[in-house]
């Protein structure tokens, strides 16, 4: 089968044609139908991510797909179902054996494509704005790289959550895109006093940050008192030194989110939001922004849109036909 490897932390993955996997205890072997690209693969393949796995494997966190085989003791699936995972790897195949305790039967309305986008941006977004921040009706969200597959979503769920959202975003295309999904109010990333630019819309109450650099320390000074900052990531290559000092000023409170992290210890909570956020799909109120849909077997090209900042929503690599 094809997948796309990993054989050593140096910047570099390749298109590698191997034996198919063995399906274990507790596990499912599935025929993939779609994986959900994420900053963090162009990280992993750097050896940059929170999380090294072992020598080689397969990139692709998260992925959707049929069960083709069941694996001794698993009794929760069936095969032939279709299903969406979050296995932080093993996605960019066209078989992958996942756990069958992270594996979520998708709706029938669902394409393949849209589970393969939909676990991790609005899964990280739902998390930290509802269970982390404790986001309130009418308050004021910042959303920093509103474009991109996490931000945009973030845009979503705080308009549901009945929140005032500015959105960040270079270029007037990606900003437009940030409106469509329900911004309120938009200021290009490019553009200077960024902190001027916020005080004079009313400062913010929540600041969702997946960029990070100098926009972070900005966005930090418009923050009203008891405001709430989660970083989320830091595509923009630099990782803010906060300031404690500035925290007791205005009574801040800064938020760390991984959301990965809790299939290890509050499992249930991920099982939680990401039935709450498959009954908002079925209500039509979440639909997945997908700017990219490209086949494996150019899985370098779906990497570099990433990396050069040329996509919006989510890039989504396709293996076979559905």
């Amino acid at each position: 089968m094809l997948a796309y490897r990993i054989d050593a932390f140096d910047g570099t993955a390749c298109l590698q044609n191997i034996a198919p996997p063995s399906v274990g205890p507790g596990q499912v072997l599935l025929r993939a139908r779609a994986c959900g690209l994420n900053f963090a693969d162009l990280l992993m393949i750097q050896g940059k991510y929170q999380e090294r796995p072992a020598l080689p494997f397969t990139l692709g966190m998260e992925l959707a797909g049929e069960v083709a085989a069941l694996g001794p003791g698993v009794t929760s699936l069936a095969v032939g179902d279709r299903i969406a995972a979050f296995a932080g790897q093993g996605g960019l195949a066209e078989l992958a054996c996942i756990n069958a305790n992270v594996c979520t039967p998708i709706p029938d309305e669902m394409s393949f494509e849209d589970a393969a986008a939909f676990q991790v941006a609005y899964g990280t977004s739902h998390l930290a704005l509802e269970h982390r921040a404790n986001l309130r009706p009418g308050e004021t969200l910042l959303v920093m790289g509103a474009a991109g597959g996490i931000g945009l979503t973030a845009v979503e769920i705080g308009k549901r959550l009945g929140a005032r959202v500015i959105a960040t975003a270079r270029g007037a295309e990606k900003l437009a895109i940030a409106a469509k999904a329900g911004a309120d109010h938009l200021i290009d990333s490019d553009a200077p006093e960024l902190r001027t630019a916020l005080k004079a819309l009313g400062g913010v109450d929540v600041v969702y940050d997946p960029v990070g650099g100098p926009a972070f320390m900005e966005a930090m000074r418009a923050t009203n008192p008891e405001g709430r900052l989660i970083p989320i990531g830091f595509a923009g290559g630099e990782v803010p030194q906060i300031p404690a000092n500035h925290l007791l000023v205005k009574n801040l409170t800064v938020i760390g989110l991984y959301w990965g992290g809790y299939l290890k210890f509050a499992p249930e909570s991920l099982a939680n939001s990401m039935a709450t956020l498959f009954d908002w799909y079925r209500e039509g109120g979440l639909r997945p922004h997908i700017s990219h849909t490209i086949p494996l077997l150019r899985v370098e090209e779906a990497l570099e849109l990433l990396r050069a900042r040329k996509s919006t929503g989510k890039v989504v690599v396709t293996m076979g036909t559905h």
